[in-house]
């Protein structure tokens, strides 16, 4: 503690203040690690991230205390242009609950340069946390990159097929979100993340079959050919 800054002192105890203790047993059903976290909700913490600004250096800071909160908060507040390639791989490594992972891939990560190379590396590590974050970041992508063409995302197939044998809970739920965003961004790529669904659900596998069954329940849905036809039109 005494190694801190002022500047992270001052946001420690802020996130202190904003504790919620009763919150603790919520967050541990959900998968949370609640060892080192305030149990704060997210609203809060965009609250105080608009607030505080974009701090790089700060963001650095309050990545390192390992605390839960001070983590999600480090993503939000972090400029997306000052991220490194290092910086990624050694936030990634250290993912040790999936809304974590997810808060940086959402809100900063997939921002970066570096946003595309590292859903494909990511993907096939087999760290779980990590595995996630690979496929948390093409979820991400497709969800805020609206400029990107097709041809991008076409790419993330294959690494989908291959992730979605994997069993680990918050590995197959991750490429379940992947390939549903995917489809969802137009017709075209609806078409083909139905066909990439029904191939995996041809696989020996427990997980991809969930994660078919789920996908296509979504993506052959009226309301998404509803929002799909909207689109063209």
């Amino acid at each position: 503690m005494n190694s801190m800054s002022q500047a992270v002192t001052d946001v420690m105890k802020r996130l202190e203040d904003l504790s919620n203790p009763e919150a603790k047993e919520g967050m541990a059903r959900f998968g949370i690690r609640t060892d080192k976290a305030f149990c704060i909700s997210m609203p809060e913490l965009r609250k105080l991230a608009k607030e505080l600004k974009k701090n790089h250096v700060l963001a650095l800071e309050l990545w390192d205390t390992g605390y839960h909160e001070a983590q999600i908060l480090a993503a939000l507040i972090d400029d997306p242009r000052l991220v490194t390639d290092v910086q990624m791989d050694q936030w990634a490594g250290a993912f040790d609950s999936w809304d974590v992972c997810d808060q940086c891939c959402m809100n900063l990560f997939d921002k970066t340069q570096f946003s595309y190379g590292k859903a494909l590396a990511w993907s096939q590590d087999e760290r779980e946390f990590v595995k996630r974050a690979g496929f948390a970041m093409m979820a991400s992508l497709a969800i805020h990159d609206k400029k990107a063409p097709d041809k991008v995302f076409e790419l993330f197939f294959p690494f989908i097929v291959k992730g979605s044998t994997d069993d680990r809970n918050f590995v197959k739920k991750s490429v379940n979100w992947a390939l549903r965003q995917i489809g969802k961004r137009n017709a075209e790529l609806n078409k083909k993340a139905i066909a990439a669904s029904k191939g995996i659900q041809k696989l020996d596998s427990k997980s991809a079959r969930w994660i078919a069954a789920d996908a296509l329940r979504e993506l052959q849905s009226d309301a998404v050919k509803e929002k799909l036809n909207k689109k063209i039109l």
